[in-house]
């Protein structure tokens, strides 16, 4: 639990006139009041009036967290069902008529409808932007997170490199480098490793499959690992031979292009001057078309979240902002190019959390 953070965030809401906010499991939740559950057919909710003590309905099952929490819970069983649970929270915390703050992005429709109807007159408010300013700036022990989730991703890329042979299908070197993840001091993958090699990895995001991997392919190869909750997302290129031929001089392009984005970044810069930065070497090189994502995007408890780097955000950076830096360029039918690094803006200029050569991994044929 975190106090600080909640107070803040409590005084965040009162300014905006709401009376309570609604926190759903997830990031949130976990940044607030270090509560984790699985999202399922059971709800739970937690519940922070601004002029109260907070507190979550929840199964009966899950109630030692709460205890754990010190947060007040209104517990209830399978065979009972969760309506007088709900129905005693929001009449103890006075909630009918009440502007209530959720998360737009999380909060399912079943928990909206339950506070529409043991709320009665309740209002229900996004403020997906509110949060995102109390956890946009990464405190001391985020950080160490985020450099623990970093060297575990490194580490299980290195020790997977070697494993790779022509033959070898995309599905299976995925698998492989999840294995490394899970065994290299991550908690658990950020995501599903994208190993997308020849002409699949002209679709940013592909699912790995069973094409082999022949000599001369460029493999695109995208994994994170989570460490205390905190994420790491990398991105480098495998090259079955030597580097050579069209993707070796793409290659050179995307690499220009990633030095660009983050000698770009320091204090008051906006995010979208990041993107820009990086994305006129692609489009001097006659490739804009080519590059079909925006430059890069907010880490830290999710893999997505603010600042986003793209054309019209204006949010000035600031330190202790931790963004991907992943330039890219996708050819239909011959493959694809992105180098992705992590990196924290810095009281005076940026620092690059990965460490990762970003010259071709190459592997013998």
């Amino acid at each position: 639990m975190n106090l600080a953070r909640r107070e803040r965030l409590l005084d965040l809401a009162q300014a905006r006139g709401l009376e309570a906010l609604a926190i759903m499991p997830g990031p949130n939740l976990i940044y607030l009041q270090a509560l984790s559950f699985m999202l399922s057919e059971r709800p739970v909710l937690a519940l922070f009036p601004v002029d109260a003590p907070p507190a979550i309905v929840l199964p009966a099952f899950e109630s030692a967290k709460a205890t754990a929490a010190e947060i007040e819970a209104f517990p209830y069983t399978d065979e009972e069902g969760y309506a007088l649970a709900f129905h005693e929270a929001c009449a103890a915390l006075e909630l009918a008529e009440a502007r209530i703050g959720v998360e737009a992005l999380r909060m399912r429709l079943l928990e909206a409808r339950i506070l529409q109807r043991y709320a009665p007159g309740v209002e229900l408010i996004a403020v997906d932007d509110l949060l995102a300013e109390l956890r946009i700036a990464k405190g001391p022990d985020e950080l160490a997170a985020m450099r623990r989730a970093v060297a575990a991703a490194e580490a299980a890329f290195l020790a997977w490199v070697p494993q790779l042979h022509v033959g070898m299908t995309e599905k299976e070197a995925a698998a492989r480098l999840t294995a490394e993840v899970l065994t290299r001091g991550a908690e658990a993958l950020a995501f599903e490793p994208i190993v997308m090699g020849g002409p699949n990895a002209a679709s940013p995001h592909a699912v790995p499959g069973e094409r082999p991997f022949a000599p001369g392919d460029w493999v695109v190869v995208d994994w994170g690992a989570m460490v205390d909750g905190y994420m790491a997302d990398i991105t480098r290129v495998v090259v079955f031979g030597e580097p050579a031929g069209s993707l070796a001089a793409l290659h050179r392009i995307v690499l220009a292009a990633n030095a660009a984005g983050r000698a770009a970044v320091r204090p008051g810069v906006q995010a979208q001057a990041v993107d820009a930065a990086a994305r006129a070497v692609i489009e001097a090189a006659g490739y804009g078309p080519q590059f079909t994502h925006r430059t890069g995007h907010g880490l830290g408890l999710e893999i997505h979240e603010p600042p986003y780097l793209v054309a019209g955000n204006t949010l000035p950076l600031a330190a202790g902002m931790t963004f991907t830096v992943e330039p890219g360029i996708y050819v239909e039918g011959l493959g694809g190019i992105r180098l992705e690094d992590d990196v924290v803006v810095t009281a005076d200029g940026v620092e690059t959390l990965t460490t990762l050569p970003r010259d071709p991994f190459c592997v013998p044929v």
